[in-house]
């Protein structure tokens, strides 16, 4: 069967080079990047049972149980989703982690579907950040609401995200594919702005 791997193009490629031309340097820098074919596992399963525990065995990291909140180890991620339900995001390949999860939970009620192809991750980083993403989202970014380690379902610019804080600066947006190019178009014309020495830099 023929290798089929180099053939992939990601949802956001052909804006790649308008990510590094549009970047904005200087004090309120910001710019935009795409974290291509990263592997995204959802999981179904009733929280505090053995399954649920098997699960966060193999990734290392407990299933949260707390809207918002993310737990990591190492090169995984597990954000909830629901009361029982989680997305995984992580740098390992879905040939390995999709088979070790299921294995897991074989005879178990639970569920273990690859939906990497479902959704693209794009990164908002820097100081303007959470000015940029407060022109279309209507969640309280405020560092008094909202901080690093915290992922939650909302919109920008009318459309789904799930929007997960990773740093003081940096952002991670997860739109379906089919709504990457616009959420992305969106974020490079909404940063436009902070590369004027003028502009009103307030709300930073």
């Amino acid at each position: 069967m023929a290798d089929l791997t180099m053939a992939r193009r990601s949802p956001l490629a052909g804006l790649a080079r308008e990510f590094m031309e549009k970047a904005v340097t200087g004090r309120r820098h910001v710019r935009l990047s795409e974290w291509r074919f990263t592997t995204m596992v959802s999981l179904r399963v009733d929280p505090g049972t053995d399954a649920a525990a098997a699960l966060a065995q193999v990734l290392g990291t407990a299933l949260p149980r707390v809207v918002g909140e993310v737990s990591s180890r190492g090169q995984h991620h597990v954000i909830w989703q629901g009361p029982d339900e989680w997305l995984v995001v992580s740098e390992e390949s879905p040939d390995t982690l999709v088979p070790a999860l299921a294995a897991s939970v074989l005879d178990a009620h639970a569920a273990v579907v690859d939906v990497s192809a479902n959704r693209t991750v794009l990164e908002v980083q820097g100081a303007a950040a959470r000015a940029v993403l407060q022109k279309g989202c209507p969640l309280d970014l405020h560092p008094r609401a909202f901080g690093p380690g915290k992922a939650v379902t909302t919109t920008l610019a009318r459309v789904p995200v799930l929007l997960w804080q990773v740093g003081p600066h940096g952002y991670r947006l997860l739109p379906r594919s089919s709504f990457a190019d616009y959420v992305a178009r969106w974020l490079l014309d909404a940063t436009e702005e902070f590369a004027s020495d003028f502009a009103d830099d307030g709300t930073l």
